[in-house]
């Protein structure tokens, strides 16, 4: 479970009034690139909306938010909820959840409540109010004396998102720019999708890292690469397969993946690239993969040309 919501990053905060609105708010949300949503207990729809979801749509992460009881968090996970997210921490509920196998992130916003969690065995807590309780520099000084990851909501949106998501220990970030609950009751789903893929490309922050050209001899590549070094002022930086003309331009000493060379796309965060470009139909290329020293994804090929040139992720 964390490991879903960590790939995706986001995780949409949705009040819903008319359960018929449900799935066709669903299906947009999906389309926009972030295929889960947390549904609040704040209306009588709530139990309905995650019905119908998780019934029509059985692919998608779908919980219940603002769970304030047993009761709640009982006819939450019968009605389909994966998991449950309450405001505030209340023994009882996040007891009575963990006894009941219900995956749940209880409000914390304070060391004692961090204590209360981490007591009861869970690993992750919702930051809320994230803003209000002192954002990201909050977090970070509660991160340090307790091994526990965040789930941040409350004041985050497209502007502050990846503040938060910039921080290891935050696993994604709960927001409801996207869904605003007028979009939602006038049927305004285009729009909603919409704003969902601008926050999930905020969130990703796709930009040109460099262009890769294949020459057939390392001479040819140090050759290359001072040409644009001379002409523009480049750094020189010859590397063991490559050389590069400051951070743009890569020449590598023998061909390599395209007929002309690659292009390097960078992005805030490769596992969640890689996990919504998946998604949405790119394969990426087998035995390209590269980690640190961590272990972690730090460039990885899709499956495809694209002009004759290869395109690989690099994380930033």
């Amino acid at each position: 479970m964390l490991e879903k919501i960590k790939l995706l990053g986001i995780v949409p905060v949705v009040k819903i009034d008319d359960p018929d609105k449900a799935v066709p708010l669903a299906k947009a949300l999906c389309r926009g690139g972030l295929p889960a949503a947390e549904i609040t207990f704040r209306t009588d729809a709530a139990e309905e909306s995650i019905r119908r979801i998780s019934g029509e749509l059985p692919g998608m992460l779908v919980g219940a938010g603002t769970v304030l009881s047993c009761k709640q968090a009982d006819t939450a996970a019968a009605a389909g909820a994966a998991f449950v997210v309450s405001p505030g921490f209340n023994p009882k509920v996040v007891k009575h959840c963990t006894e009941n196998n219900i995956p749940v992130f209880p409000g914390c916003s304070t060391p004692s409540d961090i204590e209360q969690a981490l007591e009861l065995g869970l690993g992750c807590v919702k930051f809320f109010p994230a803003e209000q309780s002192g954002g990201i520099a909050a977090i970070r000084a509660m991160a340090a004396p307790y091994n526990v990851m965040f789930l941040p909501t409350g004041g985050i949106n497209a502007k502050n998102l990846n503040d938060y998501l910039s921080f290891e220990r935050v696993i994604a970030c709960g927001g409801s720019w996207m869904v605003d609950p007028a979009l939602i009751d006038s049927g305004d789903f285009d729009t909603i999708e919409k704003l969902t893929r601008e926050a999930v490309h905020t969130m990703l922050n796709f930009e040109l890292a460099h262009i890769g050209i294949n020459e057939e001899s390392e001479t040819g590549a140090e050759t290359a690469a001072k040409t644009f070094c001379d002409i523009f002022g480049f750094a020189y930086k010859p590397g063991n397969s490559s050389v590069f003309a400051g951070s743009y331009v890569e020449v590598m000493k023998k061909p390599y993946l395209g007929v002309h060379g690659h292009i390097a796309i960078r992005t805030n965060y490769i596992e969640r690239a890689v996990n919504f470009l998946s998604a949405n139909g790119t394969a990426f290329k087998d035995g390209t993969e590269k980690y640190n020293d961590k272990g972690r994804l730090t460039a990885v090929y899709l499956d495809m040309e694209i002009g004759g040139f290869a395109v690989h992720l690099v994380q930033k």
